[in-house]
């Protein structure tokens, strides 16, 4: 398959690095000028976790294919999108007119509506799904993080296209364990509030690595309080039970565990410790608490939290490493 990584982000570069070796043609989409200074390879150093839980690590510069120009009239058959979640209308309406006849995988977090979000690009060409990476690109230019064996993939209440199921196996073929959800707009709202939790504690900390018991079970308790708030945005919680165990269960149980899985986890604690955008921790930070007061929902931790997200606070946690 001709695949087309949509930026040279981390989730593009790391995953576009896993399905280059399982066989594809992989390519990055940079804005003009953005090649030459990129240079020609990525230098990696992944933990990857998709054969050993511990994870296996590779590091290597990987030579890499970029192009800054896209016409409609391409030949890739996969378009994966995954940027910041700021930054997502931008490189929607972007791409729209140039997805010719290729899917386009939205591999990204939301927080708007993901119809919304896509209002810019063919619906019947578009695959949802979310990434279980992450890590950051150093001051040096090496990409380090951790390619976890999991990758979610869902639908909008409906059952899966042919597309969706080409890009299933897609992910299979390359190694990854895929977890399907049928309300994938619900996945996508629930899993931003728990960012959102844990933020309260990571952004005040520096890092979700860092984080002690008594951080986590903070972080839990706000997540307690946001979920209300996803409710209130029409998700059923019922139907995601089991993603929502870690911040359900007794806080006596979850929090050593969250704490333990956060800082001595290795593939877990290579994500949190090199991730390298703290902006995106405060965005939804201040998205979350944005909406919950529209909908007038009481999020008392959140609340507390904002002078650590808010742009006057910015300059103080610039330099902070988190997920």
């Amino acid at each position: 398959m001709k695949i087309l990584m949509f930026g040279r982000g981390v989730i593009g570069a790391a995953y576009g690095w896993a399905l280059e070796r399982a066989g594809h043609h992989v390519e990055f989409y940079v804005r003009p000028g953005r090649a030459a200074a990129y240079g020609d390879a990525i230098d990696v150093d992944l933990l990857d976790a998709r054969r050993r839980p511990w994870g296996k690590r590779v590091a290597e510069k990987w030579p890499v294919r970029y192009r800054e120009s896209l016409e409609p009239d391409h030949d890739f058959d996969l378009i994966v999108l995954s940027v910041q979640h700021y930054g997502f209308a931008e490189a929607a309406a972007f791409l729209g007119p140039r997805v010719g006849g290729a899917t386009v995988l939205v591999f990204n977090n939301l927080w708007v509506e993901p119809l919304t979000a896509i209002e810019h690009l063919p619906t019947e060409q578009v695959a949802w799904g979310f990434p279980g990476a992450g890590g950051g690109f150093g001051d040096d230019g090496v990409l380090r993080g951790a390619l976890l064996p999991m990758v979610f993939l869902g639908t909008l209440d409906r059952p899966p296209t042919e597309r969706e199921r080409a890009v299933r196996q897609v992910f299979r073929g390359a190694g990854f364990r895929i977890q399907k959800n049928s309300d994938f707009r619900g996945w996508l709202a629930i899993h931003f509030v728990q960012n959102a939790g844990l933020h309260t504690q990571s952004l005040r900390r520096g890092s979700l690595s860092t984080l002690t018991r008594g951080d986590v079970r903070e972080a839990i308790l706000a997540v307690r309080e946001l979920l209300p708030l996803v409710e209130a945005r029409g998700v059923d919680l019922r139907r995601h039970r089991a993603d929502l165990l870690p911040f359900t269960a007794p806080v006596w149980l979850a929090a050593p565990a969250l704490a333990w899985l956060l800082a001595r986890f290795p593939p877990m604690r290579r994500v949190t410790t090199a991730h390298a955008n703290p902006e995106e921790l405060r965005a939804v930070c201040r998205d979350t608490l944005a909406e919950a007061r529209r909908l007038g929902v009481d999020v008392p931790r959140l609340e507390a939290a904002e002078p650590y997200f808010t742009d006057a606070s910015a300059a103080g946690v610039s330099g902070a490493g988190s997920s």
